[in-house]
C-alpha cells in the first residue's frame, strides 16, 4: 500500500466512523424518547450541538490557546524557528499560521484552529532546546499536515458530538433516579426492561463515544505522520523527534484530558499502561508503532 492509499483509506475510515457516531446519537436519542415519550431529549441534543458548534468553531483556539498558556511570539523572538515554519509552509502549499510558544520543558507542540487561514501552531520551549533542526522540521511539518488535512475542525466536530452523548446521557439518568418514565415502566415486565437498558444505554453511551473519539484522533496521528514526511521528505527526522520526545522524563503541567489528544505526543508521563484495555483509551497510537512506520517509509 503507497502512502497515498493509505491517506485515503485513513479518510475513509475517519469518515466511516464519523457516520456510525451520528447514527448512534440518533438511536441513542430515539431510546430515550422512547422510554419518556417524550420528544425532549431530541430538542436538547440539537440545541446542544448548535450552541457548542458555534462556540468551537469561532473559539475554541483561544480557549485551548488559554487552557495551555501558550504566549504569541514574533519573527524577532525565534528567527530560527520562524524561518523553519516558512518554508515548510511554502513547501505544503499553506499561509503561515501564527507561532506560539509554552514555557515547559517537555518538548512538545500542536496545532490549532478553525482552518488554515486562522491556524495555530504552538511549541514548547523544550521542543526548540532539545530538537536538531531536521527533527524540529518534522514536528512542524506534522502540525501543518494536521492543518492541510482539516484535523483540526474535525476533530472539533467528533468533540462536540462526544460532549452531546456525555450530556444527554447524563440528563436521562438524572430523570431516571428522579422518577422519570415510570409511566412506562407500569405497563409490565417489558417496560420493566426497557427502562433497565435505557439506563445501561445510558451508561455506556459516553464511554462508547470516548472510544470512538480516541479512535479518530489515533488514526489522524498516522495521516499526519505520512503526510508530514512527504512534506520534508525525510521521515527520519519526525521518527528521531518521536524518540526523543517520548524518552524525555519531563511532565507537562499545562495538558489535561481534554487537550491531550492535541499534541503530537501523549503528553503524560508514567502512564502509558500497555495492556489492551489501556490501549483503547489512548489519545496517540504507540509512538513505536508510528516510528516504524516512518522508518519503512525510508526503505
Amino acid at each position: 500500500m503507497t502512502l497515498y492509499t493509505q491517506a485515503e483509506s485513513n479518510i475513509r475510515k475517519t469518515w466511516l466512523l464519523m457516520t456510525g457516531f451520528l447514527i448512534f446519537i440518533i438511536f441513542l436519542g430515539w431510546i430515550f424518547s422512547y422510554l419518556f415519550e417524550d420528544q425532549i431529549f431530541l430538542i436538547i441534543a440539537i440545541f446542544l450541538a448548535f450552541f457548542q458548534s458555534f462556540l468551537s468553531y469561532w473559539y475554541s483556539d483561544k480557549i485551548i490557546l488559554t487552557m495551555t498558556k501558550a504566549k504569541p511570539i514574533e519573527k524577532k523572538d525565534s528567527p530560527e524557528l520562524y524561518r523553519i515554519v516558512e518554508n515548510l509552509c511554502i513547501a505544503a502549499g499553506l499561509p503561515l499560521p501564527k507561532i506560539y510558544i509554552i514555557d515547559e520543558a517537555q518538548p512538545n507542540a500542536f496545532a490549532t484552529g478553525r482552518d488554515k487561514n486562522h491556524a495555530v501552531i504552538a511549541v514548547t520551549r523544550g521542543l526548540l532546546e532539545k530538537l536538531e533542526k531536521v527533527e524540529l522540521e518534522g514536528v512542524i511539518s506534522h502540525e501543518l499536515a494536521h492543518i492541510g488535512n482539516k484535523d483540526m475542525l474535525l476533530q472539533t466536530v467528533v468533540v462536540i458530538l462526544v460532549g452531546v452523548v456525555a450530556m444527554l446521557s447524563n440528563f436521562f439518568l438524572r430523570i431516571s433516579f428522579w422518577g422519570g418514565g415510570r409511566k412506562r415502566g407500569e405497563r409490565g415486565s417489558a417496560g420493566a426492561i426497557l427502562m433497565l437498558l435505557g439506563i445501561i444505554a445510558a451508561i455506556l453511551a459516553p464511554l462508547a463515544a470516548t472510544l470512538i473519539q480516541l479512535a479518530i484522533s489515533r488514526k489522524r496521528e498516522f495521516l499526519a505522520d505520512a503526510t508530514g514526511a512527504l512534506i520534508t521528505r525525510y521521515p527520519e527526522g519526525l521518527a528521531r523527534a518521536l524518540e526523543k520526545i517520548a524518552l524525555d522524563p519531563n511532565p507537562l503541567r499545562v495538558a489535561s484530558n481534554s487537550t491531550a489528544h492535541l499534541f503530537i505526543a501523549n503528553p503524560f508521563r508514567g502512564k502509558q499502561a500497555l495492556g489492551w484495555l489501556a490501549k483503547l483509551f489512548m489519545t496517540h497510537p504507540p509512538i513505536e508503532e508510528r516510528i516504524k512506520t516512518l522508518r519503512e517509509m525510508s526503505i
